[in-house]
């Protein structure tokens, strides 16, 4: 039974949460999910994921919704918060046999209200292009398999470009293909094309042009999702070998990259202005890396398990000096705080996921986007949002704010306080960030309480370490985090060290440095040598493990692996007409074998 309210306990789910802008409120009539909500096994299926398009037909819902439940792929009319929806009216249903949908992805540059195309990735490596709107087959590549026999993790239309996407396999290789070239009628060949530190690019040998494009084989496991940046000029893959990486995709250079703390890195979204990079995994963080800085900058403690999905929300990120931006009706209390915040709009075509790939001509090609400072505005703060989700089933929303951000590199945030009674304490002396202004707890890692007394002093340059939870991943640690965490489970499996010097012998892929060499640097700092971020919100919103978040101009929308996708209306965006349309039949869809 859901909470109706922040109340209640700490297990039930919540219908609402608060934060600077007001109330966002769960819309249940808003929710989407298979037409006859049978029971639905979601742990043997894959995640379920979710991708928007708008189709500019003029009407008051131009907006469409995909999502895969199991071997079911649903395209609905999204009313988002305006109306209800309606289940027994999906505009194509499809269920295929011998595999399951995995992810998928439309084209925001060949888009009109009659038609659409949208990229299918499955567990068998296939890759299906298909129009849900006519309805037709559409195209089927690496059919027999002869490219990758891996599932398909990630897939994206190339930013630019109308014809050309990147598909990413659990093989920890990644395709590019053109959708009007075939795939070989036999397996392809490879000649190396260019490599570097963890990575190798290889095009087909073959005599007349045909798919893949190209064959990028990226560090040593599975690729569990890759991002194009907003100015579409950057590519940042995260591995299960515990890396993000990012390239310039035109060049193919390695640019940067860093490791987690621990396991494998399972997500990755770049900022809106291309600056910072988000990324969570099995660490059960959310880590910010700069990407002109080239270093970690911070990292948010909040989930108690795996961290699956985080995504930038440029509709609350606040950015100073910003001209000609807007403000809606949740950010007045800002605006009135301070004059000079502007709220940071993003431009149709580069605001989400699916529709990131806007023309690369119309951004400037020699760097990256940046957004001035205001002059003169000593009150203006720039702050970015984001959420992330987990497989602990809660949604949390972080703020970034300048503080945080010009932290100076090194590990003098660990001082000695000195209290009344001269005696010396380790402390972590790192700011916790907390977005929670209004709570004056401190759930820092492993410091102490310190008395507020007048008598305490600071030495920014004393070397004693903090006591942390993972800084050292003793045996006494690990055992208490394996009591606090029964349920976490890290079954994560990584290669043997046969397995991967054989695939870097075969794949001309240079190994990386040795990841306890990192530990301690800009890569991989240790957790007292960076601010550790508190979350503005920790919320449990379903009650199986969460697996799609969209930042939307008048909602978030979550999905979890029952199979259901929820609509958060933001503040001030409730409609008020909804009415329930439901029935518990739905139509009957065609069938598609693969």
């Amino acid at each position: 039974m859901a909470s109706q309210g922040e109340g209640g306990g700490k297990d039930e789910i919540k219908t609402h949460f608060v934060t600077r802008e007001g109330t966002y409120k769960l819309m249940p009539l808003s929710e989407y999910s298979k037409p006859t909500r049978v029971p639905y096994n979601g742990q043997a299926n894959t995640p379920v994921k979710v991708s928007f398009i708008n189709v500019n037909d003029g009407s008051g819902s131009p907006d469409r919704i995909c999502f895969n439940v199991g071997r079911e792929l649903y395209f609905y009319v999204y009313k988002d918060v305006k109306k209800a929806a309606d289940l027994t009216k999906p505009i194509d249903k499809r269920i295929y046999k011998g595999t399951f949908p995995t992810c998928h992805d439309f084209n925001s540059l060949l888009v009109s209200p009659d038609s659409v195309r949208l990229l299918v990735g499955f567990t068998a490596g296939q890759v299906q292009l298909i129009d849900p709107i006519k309805k037709e087959l559409g195209k089927l590549y690496n059919e027999e398999r002869l490219i990758d026999k891996t599932k398909v993790t990630s897939i994206r239309w190339i930013p630019g470009s109308p014809n050309q996407f990147l598909v990413s396999h659990a093989s920890g290789q990644m395709y590019v293909y053109n959708e009007e070239l075939p795939c070989g009628p036999t397996p392809p060949h490879y000649q190396l094309f260019k490599q570097g530190d963890g990575f190798a690019v290889y095009t087909c040998k073959t005599k007349s042009t045909r798919n893949p494009l190209y064959r990028w084989v990226v560090g040593q496991g599975a690729i569990n999702e890759f991002a194009f940046s907003p100015c579409c000029k950057y590519l940042a893959v995260v591995s299960q070998d515990g890396y993000l990486r990012v390239f310039n995709y035109d060049s193919m250079e390695l640019l940067g990259s860093m490791k987690s703390y621990f396991g494998g890195l399972l997500c990755v979204c770049w900022s809106p202005d291309s600056k910072f990079i988000v990324i969570g995994g099995e660490d059960d963080l959310v880590t910010v890396w700069s990407f002109q800085e080239k270093r970690v900058i911070c990292r948010g403690q909040g989930h108690r398990s795996w961290v699956s999905v985080v995504a930038f929300d440029p509709h609350t990120s606040v950015v100073c000096g910003v001209e000609g931006s807007e403000f809606t009706s949740m950010d007045e209390d800002i605006h009135n705080v301070t004059s000079h915040n502007q709220k940071w709009d993003l431009h149709e075509g580069v605001a989400n996921g699916g529709t990131q790939g806007s023309n690369r001509n119309s951004l400037d090609s020699n760097k990256t986007p940046s957004l001035p400072n205001s002059p003169g505005s000593s009150s203006c703060i720039t702050t970015y949002r984001f959420g992330s989700i987990g497989q602990d089933t809660m949604l949390c929303l972080w703020d970034l704010t300048e503080d945080v951000v010009k932290q100076p590199i090194g590990r003098s945030r660990t001082s000695v306080l000195i209290t009344s009674n001269s005696m010396p304490m380790s402390a972590n002396t790192l700011p916790r960030c907390s977005s929670l202004q209004h709570s004056q707890k401190m759930n820092s890692v492993g410091s102490n309480d310190v008395a507020a007394d007048g008598h305490a002093h600071l030495f920014a340059n004393s070397t004693v370490n903090a006591t942390t939870k993972f800084a050292t991943l003793s045996v006494s640690d690990s055992r208490k985090e394996s009591q606090d965490k029964k349920e976490h489970k890290r079954n994560f499996s990584l290669a043997s060290r046969s397995d991967k010097s054989s695939i870097l012998k075969s794949n001309h892929v240079r190994p990386v440095d040795d990841a306890m060499k990192l530990l301690g640097t800009c890569s991989c700092p240790r957790l007292d040598e960076v601010p550790i971020l508190e979350p503005l919100v920790c919320k449990k919103v379903a009650s199986e493990r969460l697996t799609a978040l969209e930042f939307r101009d008048d909602c978030i929308v979550t999905a979890c692996q029952e199979g259901v996708v929820n609509t958060w209306a933001r503040p001030g965006k409730v409609g008020l007409a909804q009415h329930t349309v439901m029935s518990p039949q739905a139509s009957v869809g065609e069938m598609y074998p693969m």
